[in-house]
Protein backbone atom coordinates (compact mmCIF):
# COMPACT_ATOMS: atom_id res chain seq x y z
CA UNK A 1 0.00 0.00 0.00
CA UNK A 2 1.24 3.50 -0.81
CA UNK A 3 1.00 5.75 2.23
CA UNK A 4 -1.21 8.81 1.92
CA UNK A 5 -1.23 10.29 5.40
CA UNK A 6 -2.90 13.43 6.67
CA UNK A 7 -1.81 14.90 9.98
CA UNK A 8 -4.94 16.77 11.05
CA UNK A 9 -6.15 19.05 13.82
CA UNK A 10 -6.77 22.65 14.68
CA UNK A 11 -4.22 25.33 13.92
CA UNK A 12 -1.30 25.27 16.34
CA UNK A 13 -1.61 21.59 17.31
CA UNK A 14 1.74 20.68 15.72
CA UNK A 15 0.81 19.28 12.30
CA UNK A 16 3.97 20.61 10.67
CA UNK A 17 6.32 19.43 13.42
CA UNK A 18 4.79 15.97 13.57
CA UNK A 19 4.54 15.68 9.78
CA UNK A 20 8.15 16.71 9.24
CA UNK A 21 9.34 14.37 11.99
CA UNK A 22 7.39 11.41 10.62
CA UNK A 23 8.56 12.15 7.08
CA UNK A 24 12.18 12.12 8.22
CA UNK A 25 11.72 8.83 10.08
CA UNK A 26 9.79 7.13 7.24
CA UNK A 27 11.91 8.58 4.42
CA UNK A 28 8.98 10.07 2.52
CA UNK A 29 8.06 13.68 1.65
CA UNK A 30 6.04 16.04 3.83
CA UNK A 31 3.85 18.78 2.36
CA UNK A 32 2.43 21.55 4.51
CA UNK A 33 -1.21 22.20 3.69
CA UNK A 34 -0.71 25.84 4.65
CA UNK A 35 1.43 26.20 1.52
CA UNK A 36 -1.41 24.88 -0.65
CA UNK A 37 -3.97 27.54 0.27
CA UNK A 38 -5.01 30.02 -2.43
CA UNK A 39 -3.68 33.53 -1.76
CA UNK A 40 -7.21 34.79 -1.03
CA UNK A 41 -7.55 32.28 1.83
CA UNK A 42 -4.24 33.35 3.33
CA UNK A 43 -5.27 36.99 3.21
CA UNK A 44 -8.61 36.24 4.88
CA UNK A 45 -6.91 34.34 7.69
CA UNK A 46 -4.23 36.98 8.06
CA UNK A 47 -7.05 39.52 8.50
CA UNK A 48 -8.61 37.35 11.21
CA UNK A 49 -11.55 36.20 9.08
CA UNK A 50 -12.46 32.51 9.39
CA UNK A 51 -12.69 30.54 6.16
CA UNK A 52 -16.04 29.30 4.90
CA UNK A 53 -16.69 25.94 3.29
CA UNK A 54 -16.68 27.68 -0.09
CA UNK A 55 -13.22 29.07 0.69
CA UNK A 56 -11.95 25.63 1.67
CA UNK A 57 -13.12 23.53 -1.32
CA UNK A 58 -10.35 24.60 -3.77
CA UNK A 59 -7.76 24.13 -1.02
CA UNK A 60 -9.04 20.66 -0.12
CA UNK A 61 -9.04 19.72 -3.81
CA UNK A 62 -5.39 20.82 -4.05
CA UNK A 63 -4.50 18.74 -0.98
CA UNK A 64 -6.26 15.73 -2.53
CA UNK A 65 -4.32 16.31 -5.75
CA UNK A 66 -1.04 16.19 -3.81
CA UNK A 67 -2.15 12.92 -2.17
CA UNK A 68 -3.02 11.47 -5.59
CA UNK A 69 0.08 12.63 -7.46
CA UNK A 70 2.85 12.53 -4.85
CA UNK A 71 2.17 9.40 -2.78
CA UNK A 72 3.79 8.18 -0.68
CA UNK A 73 3.37 11.51 1.08
CA UNK A 74 2.43 13.06 4.40
CA UNK A 75 0.34 16.24 4.34
CA UNK A 76 -0.51 18.55 7.23
CA UNK A 77 -4.13 19.60 6.76
CA UNK A 78 -6.65 20.68 9.39
CA UNK A 79 -9.41 18.50 7.85
CA UNK A 80 -11.72 19.78 10.57
CA UNK A 81 -15.05 18.44 9.34
CA UNK A 82 -16.05 14.97 8.19
CA UNK A 83 -17.24 16.37 4.85
CA UNK A 84 -13.71 17.75 4.31
CA UNK A 85 -12.16 14.39 5.13
CA UNK A 86 -14.63 12.70 2.77
CA UNK A 87 -13.65 15.10 -0.01
CA UNK A 88 -9.96 14.40 0.59
CA UNK A 89 -10.54 10.64 0.48
CA UNK A 90 -12.62 10.95 -2.71
CA UNK A 91 -9.90 12.85 -4.58
CA UNK A 92 -6.79 11.13 -3.24
CA UNK A 93 -6.56 8.29 -5.75
CA UNK A 94 -6.22 5.66 -3.05
CA UNK A 95 -6.67 5.00 0.66
CA UNK A 96 -5.96 7.91 3.01
CA UNK A 97 -5.01 7.55 6.66
CA UNK A 98 -5.60 10.32 9.20
CA UNK A 99 -3.77 11.09 12.44
CA UNK A 100 -5.69 13.54 14.62
CA UNK A 101 -3.49 15.61 16.93
CA UNK A 102 -5.50 16.41 20.06
CA UNK A 103 -4.83 18.88 22.83
CA UNK A 104 -6.50 21.35 25.12
CA UNK A 105 -7.43 24.80 23.91
CA UNK A 106 -5.07 26.30 26.53
CA UNK A 107 -2.04 24.31 25.33
CA UNK A 108 -2.73 25.05 21.67
CA UNK A 109 -3.39 28.76 22.32
CA UNK A 110 -0.05 29.01 24.14
CA UNK A 111 1.71 27.37 21.19
CA UNK A 112 0.05 29.73 18.73
CA UNK A 113 1.02 32.76 20.83
CA UNK A 114 4.65 31.60 20.91
CA UNK A 115 5.09 31.06 17.19
CA UNK A 116 6.15 33.79 14.83
CA UNK A 117 5.83 34.37 11.12
CA UNK A 118 2.58 32.45 10.64
CA UNK A 119 -0.43 34.08 9.00
CA UNK A 120 -2.99 32.30 11.20
CA UNK A 121 -3.69 34.56 14.19
CA UNK A 122 -4.53 33.11 17.61
CA UNK A 123 -7.86 34.96 17.40
CA UNK A 124 -9.08 32.31 14.93
CA UNK A 125 -8.48 29.37 17.29
CA UNK A 126 -12.04 29.45 18.65
CA UNK A 127 -13.43 29.20 15.10
CA UNK A 128 -11.18 26.17 14.52
CA UNK A 129 -12.50 24.39 17.60
CA UNK A 130 -16.07 25.35 16.66
CA UNK A 131 -15.66 23.79 13.20
CA UNK A 132 -13.91 20.65 14.44
CA UNK A 133 -15.93 17.46 14.08
CA UNK A 134 -13.80 15.06 16.09
CA UNK A 135 -13.19 11.93 14.02
CA UNK A 136 -14.05 8.61 15.57
CA UNK A 137 -11.60 5.70 15.86
CA UNK A 138 -12.98 4.34 12.56
CA UNK A 139 -11.78 7.47 10.80
CA UNK A 140 -8.53 8.59 12.44
CA UNK A 141 -5.87 7.61 14.92
CA UNK A 142 -6.03 10.16 17.75
CA UNK A 143 -2.85 11.09 19.58
CA UNK A 144 -2.33 13.61 22.37
CA UNK A 145 0.12 16.43 21.78
CA UNK A 146 0.79 16.58 25.53
CA UNK A 147 4.08 14.69 25.19
CA UNK A 148 7.52 15.38 23.79
CA UNK A 149 7.65 15.38 19.99
CA UNK A 150 10.06 12.42 19.72
CA UNK A 151 7.78 10.31 21.92
CA UNK A 152 4.73 11.31 19.89
CA UNK A 153 6.46 10.30 16.64
CA UNK A 154 7.69 7.03 18.18
CA UNK A 155 4.12 6.23 19.25
CA UNK A 156 2.86 6.67 15.67
CA UNK A 157 5.51 4.65 13.82
CA UNK A 158 4.12 1.18 14.64
CA UNK A 159 0.77 2.25 13.17
CA UNK A 160 2.32 3.51 9.92
CA UNK A 161 5.24 1.28 9.01
CA UNK A 162 4.44 -1.11 6.21
CA UNK A 163 1.67 1.18 4.94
Amino acid sequence: MTLRLIIMGVSGCGKSSVGEGLAARLGIPYRDGDDLHPAANVEKMRAGIPLTDEDRWPWLDRVAQVLAEEAPVIVGCSALRRIYRDRLRAGAGGPVRFVHLTGSRAVIAARMAARSGHYMPPSLLDSQFAALEVPGPDEALAVSIDQPLPALIDSLLPHLQGS
